[in-house]
């Protein structure tokens, strides 16, 4: 049967880590000397891009962890 606290918890810890990922995020952005936006989409560089999803990838194991 589905447990409505269940349901409850699942929207709950997945609203925390959305707002761990924004503010992880922003937090990178304004600790860049430069312009993430413009290095990654004009300049094409992939190493920042890469840098930055694998960032976002250990940080999602990290909360996926949390909530089992």
């Amino acid at each position: 049967m589905i447990d409505i606290a269940n349901i409850i918890q699942v929207i709950t810890l997945s609203g925390v880590g959305i707002v761990v990922f924004a503010i992880t995020f922003w937090l990178m952005v304004k600790i860049s000397p430069f312009s993430v936006r413009k290095e990654i989409e004009e300049d094409q560089n992939t190493s920042l891009a890469i840098l930055y999803g694998s960032v976002f990838i250990a940080l999602a194991i990290l909360i996926s962890a949390g909530i089992g």
